[in-house]
C-alpha cells in the first residue's frame, strides 16, 4: 500500500542547525523520509516559534508544520562546552545542515573543515544568501531580499507594473529543496565513495537559475537573439478569468486545444490565421489570445464554462481559496491531512509529504517539538553519564522544557 511517509532514510542522522523557513523546510522533507534530525536550537529557541503564537508555549503553526518530525536540542553554542557537545553529536552524524552564514558558524569553531576533520564521513550542507567569491558575498538574505534580486519580483510586476512579491515564501522553500535533493545525491554518492562532502546551496544562484529556465528566452543564445521573458507567462491576461459569476482556472494551450476554443465561441475562422496556427505564432500574439479568452468567458457563469471546456477537453478548474483548500473535496478523497496529537498544542491537521512511495512502511508522523524537549535524551545518546548531563543544564548550557498537557 502506498504511503506518504516512508522509512527510507531510517539510520541516518542529521544535525539541523537552522532556523526560520528555508533549513527547517529542507530538514523537515528529510525528517518525513524517515530520518531522525535533531533540531539544534539556542536557548532562545528558533524564532519561528513565536509567529502566530497567540497561546506563548512556542508552536506556532508555521514551527508547526516545518518542524515535525524531528527532535529538539536547546544548547548554548557560545558556551565552549556546549561547542563540545555540538561536536560530539557532530562526530557520529551523517548530516550536518546549517543556514547560518559562514562567517558566524567559524566564529563559533564549527567550520566546514573542523566538522569533516572530525567525522570524514559526514555531509556538511551549508545554506546561504549568496556564493562565495562574488560581491554579494556574506549580505543579509531573506526571501524578500532574494525575490528582489533574482527578478522574481520584477517578474511578477510584469513589464509594466512595479516589482512586487510572490505572496509566499518561494525562494525559502525552493532553496530547501534544492537542498534537500543535494543531500540525497550525497548520500548516495558516499554509499559509493565511503566519503562525506561540503555542499553549499546558494540562495541567489538558485533563484537566478529557477528564473532564468523559462524567462531566460532569447537571450539563452550567445549572441542573443531577441529578449528576455516567456511570453505567455507575462502577459497581463494570464490570469484566472472572470465568469459572469465567479472566477476560473483555465488553460488553453495546444493546436488542438485552441481549435476547440475557437469552435466554442463561434470563431472557427480563427483557426486559419496564421498569427494562431502554431506555438510560435500564438506565443508572439499570445496577449490578443488570453484577452480574448478573458472577454469570453465573461458571458457565460462557471458552471457553463466548467461543463464546455472539460467536454472538449481543454483544462478548466474553479479558484480555491486557502480556506477552501482546507475541505478541498480531492484532498479528502486521497485522505491528504493528516491528524496528530501534539501534546502540548493539541489535535494539528497537518500536510503529508507529497509524494507516495510503495517501498517502505508508513511512519507515525512525530509531531513538532517544543524547545529542548529532546536535550536530556539526546545527550544521553552521547554516552554523557547522567551527572553531566544535569550539570550541562544546572549550568544552562543545556535547556529542556517540560511537556505540558494540552487541556
Amino acid at each position: 500500500m502506498a504511503t506518504h511517509s516512508a522509512d527510507l532514510l531510517t539510520g541516518v542522522r542529521i544535525v539541523d542547525l537552522t532556523t526560520t523557513f528555508m533549513g527547517p523546510y529542507c530538514t523537515m522533507q528529510l525528517a518525513r523520509l524517515g530520518a531522525d534530525v535533531v533540531k539544534v536550537e539556542d536557548p532562545k529557541g528558533d524564532v519561528v516559534r513565536g509567529i502566530l503564537d497567540h497561546d506563548g508555549t512556542g508552536l506556532g503553526p508555521i514551527f508547526l508544520s516545518a518542524n515535525h518530525g524531528k527532535r529538539s536540542l536547546a544548547v548554548d553554542l557560545k558556551n565552549e562546552r556546549g561547542c563540545d557537545l555540538l561536536f560530539e553529536l557532530v562526530a557520529a552524524a551523517d548530516v550536518f545542515v546549517s543556514n547560518m552564514r559562514p562567517r558566524a558558524l567559524e566564529r563559533l569553531g564549527i567550520s566546514t573543515e573542523a566538522i569533516l576533520d572530525r567525522n570524514p564521513r559526514c555531509i556538511v550542507a551549508n545554506l546561504v544568501g549568496f556564493g562565495a567569491g562574488g560581491r554579494y558575498d556574506g549580505t543579509a538574505a531573506y526571501d524578500d531580499v532574494i525575490q528582489a534580486v533574482s527578478g522574481m519580483a520584477a517578474v511578477q510586476g510584469g513589464p509594466e507594473g512595479p516589482p512586487t512579491y510572490v505572496k509566499s515564501a518561494i525562494a525559502d522553500k525552493t532553496v530547501g529543496l534544492v537542498a534537500a535533493n543535494s543531500i540525497l545525491a550525497a548520500l548516495f554518492s558516499r554509499e559509493r565513495t565511503g566519503r562525506g562532502c561540503a555542499i553549499t546551496v546558494p540562495m541567489f544562484e538558485t533563484m537566478a537559475a529557477f528564473n532564468l529556465l523559462d524567462h531566460q528566452g532569447a537571450r539563452t543564445y550567445d549572441p542573443p537573439r531577441g529578449d528576455t521573458g516567456y511570453p505567455r507567462l507575462m502577459s497581463p491576461f494570464r490570469r484566472p478569468y472572470a465568469t459572469s459569476d465567479g472566477y476560473l482556472g483555465v488553460v488553453v494551450y495546444t493546436d488542438r486545444m485552441w481549435l476547440s476554443f475557437f469552435d466554442l465561441i463561434g470563431r472557427p475562422e480563427l483557426t486559419d490565421d496564421p498569427r494562431y496556427r502554431t506555438i510560435t505564432g500564438r506565443t508572439q500574439h499570445i496577449d490578443e489570445l488570453y484577452a480574448l479568452v478573458d472577454h469570453e468567458l465573461r458571458k457565460h457563469p462557471s458552471a457553463y464554462w466548467e461543463k464546455a471546456l472539460a467536454g472538449a477537453d481543454i483544462p478548466v478548474i474553479p479558484v480555491r481559496s486557502l480556506d477552501d483548500l482546507l475541505d478541498d473535496p480531492h484532498l479528502t478523497d486521497v485522505d491528504f491531512f493528516e491528524s496528530v496529537d501534539h501534546p502540548v498544542a493539541g489535535p494539528l491537521r497537518l500536510a503529508p509529504y507529497p509524494a507516495n512511495f510503495s517501498a517502505g512502511t508508513g511512519a507515525g508522523v512525530r509531531p513538532a517539538p517544543t524547545l529542548g524537549q529532546h536535550s536530556r535524551q539526546v545527550a544521553a545518546e552521547l554516552s554523557l553519564p547522567p551527572e553531566t548531563i544535569q550539570s550541562l543544564i544546572d549550568d544552562g548550557v543545556l535547556v529542556e522544557t517540560t511537556i505540558g498537557v494540552h487541556s
